[in-house]
C-alpha cells in the first residue's frame, strides 16, 4: 500500500505542469496556427470579401465561442460589472480588436503575408518598450537580463524598419494560369499602395503592443479572463457593425458567397480572435 501511495504521489507530481510552463506551451500552440492566418487572410481578401464585413462575422463567431464559457467558469469570480469597467472594456476593444485588426487587413491587402507576417515580430519590442516608459517594467541595464533586453529591442525594431521601408528586387515568382493568379497571389499586392499598407501594419503593431500593456492592470482589478475578452469583444462587434453599416451599403458585401469565405472566417476565430484574447490575458497576468 505504502508503495503504491509512493508511486501515486510521484506520478502526480510528474503530471504537474508550472503554469509558466503551461504559459509558453499556449503560445507556441498559438503561434504554429497563427502563422497560416496571414496566407489565409490573403486568400480571402483575394477571393473579395469586404474588409470590414469579414472582422465583424469574424468577432460574432469569437464571442459566441467566448461567452458561454466565460459565463459559466467565472460565475463565482466574475467582479461586479461597473460603469468604469463598461468604459475600459469599450476603450481596450477599440483599440485591441477594432483598430488592431482594421489596420492588418487593410496593411495585408496593400502589402503581402511575408510583410505583415514580419512586422509582427516588432510587437514584442514595442510592448517591451511601451511597459518601460510606463514603470510597469524594469530594465537593470547592469545586468545581462537587461542588457539582452535592450539589444533584443533594438534588433526588432530595427528589422521591422528595414522590412518596413526597404523593397528589394523579387527573388522568386511562380508561373501560376492566368485564371489563378489573381486568387494564388501571395506576393505583393499589384495596384495597391505600399506606403499605405506599411503604416496599416505599423499602426497594428502599436495597437496590438497598446492592448497588452493596457489590459494589464485592468484584470489585476477584474480577474475573470475570459469575461474580459468577451466584454472587450462584444464592443469590438458593435464598433465593426456600426461602421461597417455606414460604409458597406450593397447587400451583397454582406453576403458570404463560398466555403472559402467560411473557412477563412472560422480559421481567423480560432487562430486570432479566440486564441490571441485567451494567451494574451494570460501572459499579461
Amino acid at each position: 500500500m505504502a508503495e503504491a501511495g509512493s508511486g501515486s504521489a510521484s506520478a502526480t507530481k510528474m503530471c504537474r505542469v508550472p503554469e509558466r510552463a503551461k504559459l509558453h506551451i499556449a503560445m507556441i500552440v498559438f503561434q504554429i496556427g497563427y502563422a497560416g492566418n496571414h496566407v489565409i487572410m490573403r486568400v480571402a481578401l483575394n477571393m473579395g470579401v469586404s474588409k470590414l464585413v469579414f472582422p465583424f462575422y469574424r468577432n460574432i463567431l469569437a464571442l459566441l465561442a467566448l461567452a458561454p464559457s466565460a459565463y459559466f467558469l467565472e460565475k463565482k469570480k466574475r467582479p461586479a460589472l461597473t460603469i468604469s469597467f463598461l468604459i475600459q472594456f469599450f476603450l481596450l476593444g477599440f483599440i485591441g480588436i477594432t483598430l488592431n485588426q482594421g489596420f492588418y487587413i487593410f496593411g495585408l491587402d496593400n502589402t503581402s503575408p511575408t510583410l505583415a507576417s514580419a512586422t509582427e515580430n516588432s510587437v514584442p519590442a514595442v510592448t517591451f518598450i511601451m511597459a518601460a516608459l510606463l514603470r510597469m517594467e524594469q530594465v537593470h541595464l547592469n545586468r545581462k537580463d537587461g542588457i539582452a533586453k535592450v539589444l533584443g529591442t533594438l534588433a526588432s525594431v530595427a528589422g521591422a524598419l528595414v522590412i518596413t521601408l526597404y523593397k528589394g528586387p523579387t527573388v522568386y515568382s511562380p508561373n501560376l494560369p492566368s485564371n489563378k493568379s489573381d486568387f494564388f497571389s501571395f506576393g505583393d499586392a499589384k495596384g495597391k499602395n505600399w506606403t499605405v499598407g506599411c503604416i496599416c501594419l505599423i499602426g497594428h503593431s502599436l495597437c496590438w503592443s497598446s492592448w497588452i500593456v493596457l489590459q494589464a492592470p485592468v484584470l489585476k482589478k477584474y480577474p475573470a479572463r475570459l469575461s474580459f475578452v468577451s466584454y472587450t469583444c462584444f464592443f469590438a462587434v458593435m464598433q465593426f457593425g456600426a461602421i461597417a453599416a455606414c460604409i458597406e451599403r450593397d447587400s451583397r458585401s454582406w453576403q458570404v458567397h463560398s466555403g472559402g469565405e467560411v473557412f477563412s472566417i472560422f480559421y481567423a476565430v480560432g487562430s486570432d480572435s479566440f486564441c490571441n484574447g485567451v494567451c494574451n490575458t494570460d501572459i499579461c497576468c
